[in-house]
Parts: structure tokens; sequence; C-alpha cells
């Protein structure tokens, strides 16, 4: 199925969730926030939402710095 993540179209697995998206990109042990068409999801629930074709999804991580 086709996701727009940050912009950009991409083919995922069918029934995958924003966990396994996570996963996927090597970032679902990180801090990240996640906005599912325009509505922010609770990290808590992110293995409990699947996606659907044509969903869109901005991912934001955190970088620490000083």
């Amino acid at each position: 199925m086709r996701l727009r993540v940050n912009g950009e179209t991409e083919t995922y697995p069918d029934g995958i969730t924003v966990k396994e998206l996570l996963d996927s990109l090597g970032i679902s042990n990180r801090p990240v926030a996640v906005e599912l068409n325009r509505k922010v999801i609770p990290r808590d629930k992110l293995g409990e939402k699947t996606l659907r074709e044509d969903d869109s999804l901005e991912i934001v991580t955190f970088v620490g710095g000083g």
C-alpha cells in the first residue's frame, strides 16, 4: 500500500501498524512524535493504529545538542 511519510510516497505492506513502520525505519526506540492525517498519535497507541492506503504521516525525531 502507498503511504506518504514526511512528504515522500513509499510502498509498505498492507496492514502495517505505526509501530511496525517505525521499526522498519529503524527509529522505534528513539523519542519520536507521529502525526497521522494531521492528528498526533500518543506513543502508547502506536502499536494499535493500523495504517491504510494513502495515509499521510509526519514523523519527528528529537535531537539533543548543545
